[in-house]
């Protein structure tokens, strides 16, 4: 009978197990993880599946845009992102938002693989993204115009993070006008497009045939040039988290399973660089922002005063554009900087017009008033003189007076008194 009973209790425990313990397992590391495409396509879902394999969780993938994730984890209704960039200070939303770096990945100009165009150097990059560069004739390939495709979503992270490369600001405008709401769109469209030119990462692109990542300065991108920092357009890969979030544990457990050999080889699959094995970065970017700041001919010095111009109040309008003009003449801040001195000129032009028409008035006035003063003294006095004769000499007196009655009008109404008051009312 004991052990019957013993039997049955075991049993009891076991049910319970099998029953209770996996449920509870599955709500507490139910995550979302929300993002761009090009991460979600190149790791996320690998990520995810081994992640179930393990039964450590499930993860439920949202893919869209960048902003979309990190606003996303911001609300709440994502439980952690990832973003080709690192937090954009101007953004509220990103304000409490921690991004952890996780891998490194390279940012990859791609074309059509029947372009002879094998190679482009930092400044040639950075002329076709401004658009001083638009044939590719002038890159050693074909004499056809440069079809330049590029995100349409703002602060995109591969794209901001390439212009913070080549042009040392993320909010860079520049010459693109063929946009598209992500990477995938993207890329399907330079397939199709033997002329076409557009941005995406290594870890999208290696395994896609229909593209051909372009070399920069003749450095290929791989894992190995991104480890060693000679392929300049290396770029960091974070993974985004809300301190404050109900799920943090279950959060941090996945972001500890990163640092896993299985995590790390479908990093490495990808050809990404796990963040914890790829070295001194901090020592490399220094290395390569200087490389990149030769090869495109940028002052660095000047780049830094400019940035901190742009932190200070703008007192002097046209000095402030001269010195982002000099930095980053199609830059947005360059643009509002225009904008804000054409305000002050405008206004500066209106003060001018609203004073001038008072000093006008008073110069024209004075001299009308000076003849009214000398008429009296001109044509009066003889008046008198003549009146004093005319007792003497009643006969001539007659004569003359009339002629001195009719020449008086005719001072009165003299051309200069016309001319003098038709400017001072008329003007």
């Amino acid at each position: 009978m004991t052990l019957r009973r013993s039997l049955a209790c075991l049993l009891s425990v076991l049910f319970a197990l099998i029953c209770f313990a996996p449920s509870a397992f599955a709500a507490q590391d139910d995550l979302v993880w929300r993002g761009d495409h090009a991460t979600g396509r190149a790791i996320m879902e690998d990520l995810a599946k081994e992640y179930a394999r393990q039964k450590k969780g499930k993860i439920s993938l949202q893919p869209f845009s960048t902003l979309s994730g990190l606003d996303a984890v911001a609300q709440g209704t994502a439980d952690f992102g990832t973003s080709a960039r690192a937090k954009y200070s101007r953004r509220s939303e990103e304000a409490n938002l921690d991004f952890t770096p996780a891998v490194l990945d390279a940012a990859v100009l791609i074309t059509h693989p029947q372009n002879p165009v094998q190679s482009l150097t930092l400044k040639q990059v950075y002329d076709i993204y401004y658009g001083r560069i638009t044939n590719w004739k002038d890159l050693g390939g074909p004499d056809k115009p440069i079809n330049l495709y590029s995100i349409a979503s703002p602060l995109d992270g591969v794209e901001y993070s390439l212009r913070a490369l080549v042009y040392r600001n993320g909010d860079q405008r520049i010459a693109a006008p063929r946009l598209y709401l992500n990477t995938t769109k993207l890329e399907e469209a330079v397939t199709l497009d033997p002329a076409g030119l557009g941005l995406s990462t290594l870890a999208n692109t290696y395994a896609n045939k229909k593209v051909k990542a372009l070399a920069i300065e003749g450095v290929a991108p791989s894992t190995q040039s991104v480890t060693d920092g000679s392929y300049p357009l290396f770029i960091t890969l974070y993974t985004v988290t809300r301190p404050d979030s109900p799920k943090k544990a279950e959060v941090d457990r996945f972001l500890a399973f990163l640092g896993t050999p299985e995590a790390k080889a479908i990093l490495r699959k990808h050809e990404l660089v796990p963040y914890s094995d790829a070295g001194d970065v901090a020592a490399r970017d220094a290395t390569r922002m200087a490389f990149i700041d030769a090869h495109v001919g940028r002052d660095a010095g000047a780049v830094a005063a400019a940035n901190a111009a742009a932190a200070q109040p703008v007192s002097a309008p046209r000095a402030y554009l001269e010195s982002k003009v000099a930095v980053a003449p199609a830059a947005e801040s360059t643009q509002a900087a225009r904008e804000n001195l054409a305000r002050a000129e405008a206004k500066k032009a209106e003060a001018k017009t609203a004073a001038k028409p008072a000093p006008k008035a008073v110069a024209k006035a004075a001299p009308a008033a000076k003849p009214a003063a000398a008429k009296p003294a001109v044509a009066k006095a003889p008046a008198k003189a003549k009146t004093a004769v005319a007792k003497s000499e009643p006969k001539k007196a007659a004569a003359k007076a009339p002629k001195t009655a009719a020449a008086e009008p005719k001072k009165a109404a003299a051309p200069s008194f016309g001319n003098v008051n038709g400017g001072a009312t008329g003007g």
